[in-house]
């Protein structure tokens, strides 16, 4: 009881801070993680659009869903993506190959703004030497013309409309 109501705690101030912002300056820097949505009945689950800024991805939005486990923050959050993506660093269920949440780097002082920061530079901007899958990252290494090609013609047809403002 004492984890759950800690995370909690800890994820409405988390929360707040990503919403509200205490400056501009980091909130502008969120512009790419938006329509943040966590039910009051259950801090540990948040969902929201990633909005990337570079090709092929900025063709459309991703619903990603975050779930923290209840000794949150000495374990880390999972993400799985709910839209469709073609990445090398993201598989088709969803899972996600993101160093700063693998049990191995978790540091229990980082905050969800920066787990989210991560994420969007890796959709932005693909790793293929982690891959989750080898066939997209063997793509990307060899025939990037071809990967941005296919990449973005899945985003427009599996992609979430993007926000307009």
């Amino acid at each position: 009881f004492i984890y759950v109501s800690r995370s909690k705690i800890l994820l409405n101030h988390e929360l707040n801070l990503l919403i509200l912002g205490p400056n501009p300056i980091r909130k502008a820097g969120m512009k790419n993680f938006r329509n943040i949505q966590v039910e009051e009945s259950n801090l540990l689950s948040w969902q929201g659009l990633i909005v990337p800024d570079n090709p092929p991805y900025d063709k459309g939005a991703f619903r990603i869903e975050i779930i923290f486990p209840t000794e949150y923050p000495f374990k880390p959050p999972k993400i799985t993506f709910k839209t469709k993506i073609y990445h090398p660093n993201i598989d088709e269920k969803g899972q996600v190959c993101l160093p700063v949440i693998s049990a191995e780097n978790w540091k229990p002082a980082t905050r969800t703004d920066q787990v989210i920061q991560s994420l969007i530079a890796l959709v932005n901007d693909p790793q293929p030497e982690h891959p989750l899958r080898a066939d997209l990252a063997e793509e990307y290494s060899k025939d990037r013309k071809k990967f941005l090609k296919n990449a973005e013609e899945f985003t427009k047809k599996h992609g979430e409309k993007r926000p307009m403002d």
